[in-house]
């Protein structure tokens, strides 16, 4: 119980000032003719013992989550039926944390939580043995689609086979598009980054296998922007690659919705937005990289001429997204179509405008997937990528590549830092490595 009086009365022409506080039996009075400052020091301390009195009383009502790590399933079932949560236990295989008990969880120590709030545990299933490893086949030496998209355009019918908008593939339909990405996800891939595939860090869940998506040209329909929020933000069309993507995010959040835009000089072709749509991809786990400056065919220009192509477009990149695009080049055409072009050792490395570039990838036009980054034969300056195109399942379309891949692609043990292949794999797999390599 709080009382304050605040009392002021005139005798003999001379002011006094009377403050009473009560806090429960103790009353504190003070006077005097010039206490507007003490009593104005008072007041500010009265208001701030009220202010945490109330919130104190407020989050007295309040609930949080405990950590909960460690703890065994019956205790996680005790812990949410009190706390009326919706628990939702998945198991996961673990090499630190002790069978049946808690890796992680989804509400974060200290959370305010109220009742009906979704509770996800995971439940370590122990290290995992061999007899898993055969289980679900896995082997980190098999192969990784890239997959090559240019244009997605919002259109029903075509005059092509399936998906395809143009008679060589290059271009494909929103429904393709989308039934393109169900068709991965439910074929057991998980999508990573080009980058992450180049350096080795290949992290997708126990059987799962990598998928890396690109798109070549920078084409409006890539993410066609169609103004700008109240807080001038990019607003996406939906039917747009990147729209489209954005709503797998949101269907299955395990799919890791990633993919790689290689530009040319015209960047998206939206010159008020292209900045904004280059940063807000960096921002939201998307990837740019190098398409040439003019979509140049190397194989018929200078060295010169390919010095320009390949700077001028990194540097332009520079100057937008300084150190935050990839140093990956798609080449235009697929040329040069070898490594011993003239050419090719000035797409890697070079000197434009005083900016000193190092290549570290090319891209090709390709038709088939890619060895795994720890088999011997790994090359990253000159990858293979998928053409995403329908042929009735002839010339290296997406239907045949996949079934090839039913035999031989790369299948995670789920842990990033260890290799795991059967035992027969083992002469194919690069000698110098940072890694714990498992034989089956």
């Amino acid at each position: 119980m709080y009382i304050v009086k605040l009392c002021m009365c005139e005798k003999n022409f001379i002011k006094f000032f009377f403050l009473t506080v009560k806090f429960d039996r103790m009353i504190i009075i003070v006077t005097g003719d010039k206490m507007k400052k003490i009593i104005f020091i008072i007041l500010i301390i009265f208001i701030v013992i009220i202010g945490v009195n109330f919130i104190y009383k407020k989050d007295g009502n309040q609930k949080y989550m405990i950590n909960l790590i460690g703890m065994n399933i019956e205790e996680i079932r005790k812990y949410s039926i009190n706390n009326n949560l919706e628990l939702e236990i998945v198991e996961e295989y673990s090499d630190y944390i002790e069978k049946g008990k808690i890796i992680k969880q989804s509400i974060l120590e200290n959370t305010i939580i109220k009742q009906g709030d979704k509770l996800e545990v995971y439940v370590s299933l122990g290290k995992i043995g061999k007899e898993v490893y055969q289980e679900y086949n896995v082997n980190e030496l098999g192969r990784v689609p890239i997959m090559m998209y240019h244009g997605i355009h919002d259109v029903l019918e075509t005059d092509y086979i399936g998906g395809n908008v143009d008679k060589d593939g290059y271009q494909r339909t929103v429904n393709a598009f989308r039934q393109d990405l169900e068709f991965y996800y439910n074929s057991g891939y998980r999508m990573i980054s080009l980058s992450d595939y180049i350096d080795g860090k290949i992290d997708v869940p126990l059987g799962k296998s990598p998928i890396i998506l690109t798109f070549d040209d920078g084409l409006k329909n890539n993410i066609l922007v169609t103004g700008l929020d109240e807080n001038g933000e990019i607003i996406i069309d939906p039917n747009s690659a990147v729209g489209i993507l954005e709503s797998f995010k949101e269907k299955y959040p395990d799919y890791n919705v990633t993919a790689t835009f290689f530009l040319n000089g015209g960047l998206f072709g939206q010159p008020q937005y292209n900045e904004k749509i280059i940063k807000w991809l960096i921002n939201n786990g998307y990837s740019i990289g190098n398409h040439s400056y003019s979509h140049a065919n190397f194989s018929n220009i200078t060295k010169e001429q390919t010095i320009n192509e390949i700077g001028r477009m990194y540097q332009m990149l520079e100057n937008i997204i300084p150190e935050k695009y990839v140093k990956i080049v798609a080449l235009p055409f697929g040329s040069p179509y070898s490594q011993t072009s003239d050419n090719f050792s000035y797409i890697l490395n070079g000197v434009y405008n005083n900016l000193i570039y190092e290549t570290v990838s090319t891209l090709r036009v390709g038709w088939e997937s890619e060895v795994s980054p720890f088999n011997k034969n790994f090359n990253k300056n000159f990858l293979k990528r998928i053409r995403a195109y329908d042929n009735n399942g002839k010339d290296f379309d997406i239907e045949m590549n996949f079934k090839i891949l039913e035999n031989n692609r790369y299948i995670s043990d789920g842990n990033i830092n260890t290799i795991v292949i059967p035992e027969e794999e083992l002469n194919n797999i690069i000698e110098k490595n940072d890694y714990q390599v498992i034989t089956y």
